[in-house]
């Protein structure tokens, strides 16, 4: 099966009070072989980018509504007038809380929905393959 990457370089905003952020460059991927996540890399010109990987299904409501608990949560807001998301990441690293721009993360959400439609995740990861071949030995 032919796997399709979905990439998008925005710039982020990581904010660091509630008047102030900063820029942060990072770059969304997402794998038709891996279907049920997408990933985000942070300081992606950096010596060390970070990597965070979580499920697409949160993103796609964090923009909507609040989402997730734990590590990952989301919710939608407005920053300058301007729709957003905010993503709250915790690690033993520390935390951080970044706004993400609606239209950008829609776009791209989109485009991964049409290569993986929601519901068919499961089929592209040919597990009911792996266990006809396992069973039949």
């Amino acid at each position: 099966m032919r796997h399709t990457v979905v990439e998008r370089e925005l710039e982020l905003r990581l904010v660091l009070s509630p008047e102030r952020s900063v820029p942060v460059p990072a770059r969304l991927a997402y794998r038709s072989d891996d279907p049920y996540a997408v990933h985000i890399t942070f300081h992606i010109d950096s010596a060390h980018p970070v990597d965070w990987t979580f499920a697409r299904d949160l993103l796609v409501e964090g923009v909507f509504r609040p989402c997730g608990d734990g590590d990952v949560r989301m919710w939608p807001a407005k920053a300058d007038g301007r729709a957003v998301v905010l993503m709250a990441l915790s690690s033993p690293d520390g935390d951080a809380l970044l706004q993400a721009p609606v239209p950008q993360v829609s776009a791209w959400l989109e485009r991964t929905l049409r290569v993986v439609p929601p519901g068919t995740e499961g089929a592209r990861l040919g597990i009911d393959d792996a266990l006809d071949h396992l069973l039949a030995r």
